[in-house]
């Protein structure tokens, strides 16, 4: 996988198709984004999902190795693979999954509004989050950190004193750095296309965003390096549902707990993360247990 040529290529292809969602079938039902309304809190969502045999689910277009749209137009990525897998076990197939993009800003009202029954795209979960959507049981636990220019490396966040620092708007990055270091300027996009279009472009000194996703991209871009690697504490990324969504959330914990045991997560991990860090990262930094 070459990180760059797919971010480029997602970028240019999300513009074209006006961020429509695509799926690993060819049907035009891949592209719609929910048809079937969210269950109210306590109603048995499982059984609506059953009904319409197929479970809606928000991942990321442009977030390889996460979440991404290939050459081909089919999803993949760690999120996607996870998310065939609850497909799989809930309605028989890895195909009766219709993936629907997302960005990091609204993830939550995806999840609200019953666009999507389950987002699996790379969710930090925080305690602001988890006042309005339901985290179920952790797949991976993350840190922010920080990639910038070869030459021009960021070590310490003092550096970034009348700089930009380039961000994804509504990401624990964004909330990071609003909060506990305001005297930073901030460049925020929805995308991380164009988030990391703006860092090659020189319009920031750096770019904060979960660490894992930016020693992927860095590998793939060698005149940048994760120069800060891990900032804050820890945190767990995590499926949401809709809040108060009981039979749903039981359901995707069970479902988490599976995975770990019977070593489908590993196998996912193997098969979309491995080929992209190598030895440099091991799967127990990564993978929530």
């Amino acid at each position: 996988m070459q990180l760059n040529k797919t971010l480029s290529f997602v970028s240019a292809a999300l513009l074209s198709l006006g961020l429509a969602a695509c799926g690993d079938n060819a049907a035009p039902a891949q592209n719609t984004q929910g048809s079937a309304p969210a269950a109210a809190a306590g109603e048995d969502t499982l059984a609506k999902i059953k009904a319409a045999d197929k479970i809606r689910i928000g991942v990321f277009g442009d977030k390889p190795p996460f979440g991404y749209v290939d050459a081909n137009g089919k999803n993949q990525g760690f999120d996607v693979e996870i998310a065939k897998e609850l497909a799989n076990d809930l309605l028989g197939s890895p195909d009766k999954v219709e993936f629907v993009l997302t960005e990091a800003a609204n993830r939550v009202e995806y999840a609200k509004s019953g666009k999507v029954d389950l987002v699996l795209a790379n969710f930090t979960q925080t305690p602001e989050r988890a006042e309005v959507v339901d985290f179920a049981a952790p797949y991976m636990q993350v840190s922010l950190g920080v990639v910038s220019p070869t030459n021009a490396k960021i070590t310490d966040l003092a550096q970034l004193k009348d700089k930009t620092l380039l961000v994804n708007k509504g990401t624990t990055a964004d909330t990071y750095f609003t909060k506990n270091y305001p005297e930073i300027k901030l460049l925020k996009f929805d995308q991380n296309t164009e988030t990391f279009d703006a860092l090659k472009d020189g319009r920031g000194a750096a770019l904060a965003h979960d660490n894992a996703l930016l020693w992927a991209w860095a590998k793939e871009n060698p005149n940048f390096e994760v120069a800060i690697g891990k900032l804050g504490e820890p945190e767990n990324i995590a499926p949401a549902v809709k809040k108060g969504d009981k039979v749903l959330l039981d359901w995707v914990n069970a479902e988490m707990a599976k995975l770990k045991q019977d070593g489908r997560l590993n196998a996912a991990y193997e098969k979309t993360l491995k080929p992209v860090y190598g030895d440099k990262v091991k799967p127990e930094e990564l993978l929530a247990k």
